[in-house]
């Protein structure tokens, strides 16, 4: 009952985030589950038409035959996650749903990135991996897909988060990764199959990675990019953001520096970013 309502919510177009966690916690703070167009409307404080009720009991089971899933009500929801402000209360998965439970660095940056970006990750990864975490990133072109691919030429895990459907590759350049992860790794969504990449989604995605993560790497990055948007809400959210400084040059990681000016954690080597994890875990 709650999974399939949790499911409605999700699928239901024409309400916000926040609207939809409104009227999760109404239901969960009451215990009930049913409710039809117009409930929904008033919980959701929107004037806005929404198509609830052509989610049929039909239209459910088709997508419960053909997706896997976990809600925010199941065990298997990762911790983190439920502690951000609009958590996705429904969460598509491909591949090993275990690495959800492990310790969790994500890692962003430019979509261009250039050859030093490239190297800096070569650095790290294998560290990064050695010491056991899972590197989540957004299987966008660039830095995302240098991370994962780092993390898996490294024996690593890793876990992709991304703003379409699972069963469409965007950008198409990630979609033998994709594929792979798919099978190998861990690839999650908040949108059914058949979901196209649209703008708001990406920002939407961004603090799913941010919230499921302990820390967040930043490697290049502009003043003004998706890479400070999920810094950003990673402060927000009370975790560690760990950036590298670029070149003052060409202004591809000016954002870096402003997030070091900002009080982020500067990193040279791993072990800057393991000697915040040792101090963090001591104090909780």
């Amino acid at each position: 009952m709650k999974n399939k309502f949790l499911l409605r919510l999700c699928l239901t177009k024409g309400i916000g985030a926040f609207g939809k966690q409104r009227i999760y916690q109404f239901a969960k703070r009451h215990q009930w589950w049913q409710f039809d167009g117009l409930e929904v409307r008033l919980l959701a404080q929107t004037t806005k038409p929404n198509n609830w009720n052509e989610w049929t009991e039909e239209r459910l089971q088709e997508i419960e035959r053909t997706h896997q899933f976990i809600t925010i009500e199941d065990i298997e929801y990762p911790e983190t996650l439920r502690h951000v402000p609009t958590p996705p209360l429904v969460l598509f998965y491909k591949g090993d749903l275990a690495l959800l439970k492990r310790d969790m660095l994500a890692v962003v940056g430019a979509r261009e990135a250039t050859k030093y970006g490239y190297h800096v990750l070569q650095e790290l990864m294998p560290e990064l991996t050695k010491r056991g975490f899972v590197i989540v990133s957004g299987l966008a072109k660039g830095i995302d897909s240098f991370a994962h691919q780092f993390a898996i030429s490294n024996q690593g895990k890793t876990i992709g988060v991304v703003g379409t459907g699972l069963d469409i590759c965007y950008p198409k350049s990630s979609g033998n990764l994709q594929i792979e992860m798919c099978q190998q790794h861990l690839v999650v969504s908040e949108y059914p199959n058949g979901t196209s990449p649209a703008k708001f989604h990406f920002p939407m995605r961004n603090r799913i990675i941010a919230g499921l993560s302990t820390g967040v790497l930043v490697v290049e990055a502009k003043k003004r990019s998706g890479s400070l948007i999920t810094a950003q809400q990673a402060l927000d959210y009370g975790k560690d953001v760990f950036v590298v400084p670029g070149s003052i040059l060409d202004g591809r990681s000016s954002g870096c520096h402003q997030l070091i000016q900002d009080g982020a954690i500067c990193v040279e080597k791993t072990q800057d970013i393991f000697d915040s994890y040792d101090l963090w875990n001591k104090n909780h």
